[in-house]
């Protein structure tokens, strides 16, 4: 109906090429600051968090008895990576992950006030963890099996944070704009988000299941890790400013049509 009635609607795959090199790495971009900011936030409590626990036996003895601190450090946390088979971790990897996206982003809606606590209870997790390996000598485990696919689950997790977080802002401070058009307008750049990061937090789960459970060298498993998240923050500070120089703001609704004919 809309065909017959406005005209053509541009083609699938132009809507496509257009979400993944403007709609989506402008709306990354645009929320650089409010990433960065969550970003160190989250390291901030993760690292206090880690070096409370790790010299203060009193912590241990809160969180479990020897023998289980000792099952935790020296084989459960390695052992989660590699003891389901690879397709269906990876599989549960990304539905967790795009869980913890999915809340930062949908509790846009409360004015992003939820999120940070979503924040800290990961950076919480991911502390206590710390602290628990690195008070067991096993630092380097914990990292060579935390990065490879850390760095670009946890900037996916930052990102979402952001974008949900800007979102409220809008509200309070839409600017020159009605708050129902400024909630409209970012609310439809929201969505752009919600959807590249399925992809990028596929492409973490994948990593995580495949590549840090190898037997490749320590040194490869980081590499690969680093490579995939330059490559992702290379595409949307490449695409993101030149579409936002364009004057895009990742609104769905500015994606163009076909002019319509007689």
């Amino acid at each position: 109906a809309r065909a017959a009635v406005t005209g053509a609607h541009a083609p699938l795959w132009r809507e496509f090429v257009r979400f993944w090199t403007v709609s989506f790495p402008v709306v990354a971009y645009r929320a650089w600051r409010w990433w960065l900011g969550s970003a160190v936030a989250f390291f901030i409590v993760t690292v206090a968090l880690a070096l409370w626990v790790s010299g203060n036996p009193d912590v241990h003895a809160a969180i479990g008895t020897p023998s289980e601190i000792e099952e935790l450090v020296n084989h459960d946390f390695a052992s989660y990576y590699s003891e389901h088979p690879a397709g269906s971790f990876a599989l549960q990897v990304w539905v967790n992950n795009s869980w913890v996206a999915a809340q930062c982003i949908a509790f846009a809606i409360l004015l992003g006030l939820p999120i940070p606590y979503v924040l800290f209870q990961n950076a919480a997790n991911l502390g206590v963890i710390a602290g628990l390996m690195f008070g067991a000598d096993k630092g380097d485990l914990f990292l060579g099996l935390i990065i490879p696919h850390g760095l670009l689950e946890l900037t996916a997790v930052f990102l979402a944070a952001a974008v949900g977080m800007r979102l409220g802002w809008a509200v309070i401070a839409p600017g020159d704009r009605p708050r129902s058009q400024a909630l409209a307008e970012q609310g439809r750049a929201v969505v752009a988000a919600a959807i590249g990061l399925a992809v990028v937090l596929l492409i973490s789960g994948l990593i995580e299941a495949l590549v840090t459970p190898s037997p490749l060298p320590t040194w490869m498993r980081i590499g690969i890790g680093v490579a995939a998240e330059l490559a992702f923050l290379g595409y949307v500070f490449h695409f993101g400013r030149k579409a936002a120089r364009a004057g895009e703001s990742g609104d769905l609704e500015d994606a163009p049509d076909v002019v319509p004919t007689g």
